[in-house]
């Protein structure tokens, strides 16, 4: 089956990947993960803010690092930013039990370009790092929707273009894995039908994949589709 993320351009050549996280049960699911999005990665592993900081540090540069928030020394956004002001070439995901609208814009704002709540997917962790990974933003859909009714204290205040890119990376997230599937068919040109042998599916029910495709990107058509998912990538990368 054809992930939507498959389309992203990542080197995947020689990566290096930081897991960085106080219990061992939770690092080893992430290399799991990393290894189911079959990414060719070497993993380092880090169980405080020392031994991450340390990773960082090496002689060999770091491409990503899955980092949460509650280690032994991390201080929440101050341990991101720190992460961020000594290394500022990393693309840090925050991976965490604590989904406070202020906390994920605090790490944001510090400089993480993703926030995964620990109560997410495997199959959109999976696709959240491929996105981080190709240069863009992610920030879980329902997280933006409760942002727009609960602003965050004054404390923290994104600037517009990161405001920006957190919505549109929050619209391309929005897709159902299934939807996101369908849209990478129909930037492949593929028809209806063609698409619905590919998945197993009726052609009636990829029609239903389309439509909700077309509702969630607010457009009326495929060529407004593409169009529009290439805009919302365009505008989250780094």
């Amino acid at each position: 089956m054809t992930d939507l993320t498959d389309h992203l351009n990542i080197d995947q050549s020689n990566l290096r990947i930081v897991v960085a996280d106080d219990h061992a049960l939770v690092r080893g699911g992430l290399v799991l993960l990393i290894e189911m999005a079959t990414l060719n990665a070497e993993i380092i592993e880090a169980n405080s803010f020392d031994q991450a900081l340390e990773a960082l540090s090496q002689q060999n540069p770091i491409d990503l690092m899955l980092l949460d928030l509650m280690m032994p020394g991390m201080e929440g956004d101050r341990g991101i930013s720190r992460l961020c002001t000594a290394h500022p070439g990393v693309p840090i995901i925050i991976v965490s039990v604590n989904e406070d609208i202020d906390t994920i814009r605090k790490a944001l704002a510090a400089g993480a370009m993703g926030y995964i709540p620990k109560t997410s997917s495997p199959d959109v962790t999976v696709s959240a790092i491929k996105l981080v990974l190709a240069g863009g933003i992610y920030v879980p859909p329902h997280i933006l929707k409760q942002a727009t009714v609960q602003p965050a204290s004054n404390e923290v205040q994104p600037s517009e273009a990161l405001q920006k890119k957190v919505a549109d990376a929050a619209q391309i997230s929005s897709l159902s894995r299934r939807q996101l599937e369908v849209l990478g068919l129909i930037i492949s040109g593929k028809s209806n039908q063609a698409i619905a042998e590919e998945l197993g599916l009726t052609t009636p029910t990829v029609k239903m994949h389309v439509s909700g495709i077309f509702k969630k990107l607010n457009v009326s058509n495929r060529t407004e589709a593409v169009a529009k998912y290439s805009e919302l990538r365009s505008s989250t990368q780094l």
